[in-house]
């Protein structure tokens, strides 16, 4: 059997930061996705998707949500975080757009137990 100890986005959160992955990149008003605490910003072939979490809420269906662990050309780890449902974090269909481009190679590296 797995070991599922860590259940919450804030506890892969947290595993995440002690492994200095510590930015999010996020849709701006212009529809630019910027890299925390910068001015700089990615365009989908700039990054890969090497973990994805999913965490479904328990008692409310509202608290869905998918972290992604991003690496960049230049080994730069990030992430970005989805909310779906009622409280989605971005609207519109350019977030999606923009997560569905991004190349895919998960890496066990990430795997959280």
């Amino acid at each position: 059997m797995a070991n599922h100890n860590l259940k919450t986005l804030s506890q892969v959160l947290n595993v995440l930061r002690g492994r200095g992955i510590t930015r999010e990149i996020r849709m701006n008003e212009e529809k630019q996705f910027v890299l925390e605490g910068t001015n700089f910003t990615y365009k989908p072939s700039d990054l890969c998707i090497v973990k994805s979490y999913r965490f479904e809420g328990d008692s409310n269906p509202d608290d869905n949500a998918v972290l992604y662990v991003l690496q960049d050309k230049d080994g730069l780890q990030s992430i970005i975080i989805d909310s779906y449902g009622a409280e989605s974090n971005y609207n519109g269909e350019e977030f999606d757009d923009f997560l569905r481009q991004i190349p895919v190679e998960e890496k066990e590296d990430f795997d959280i137990e």
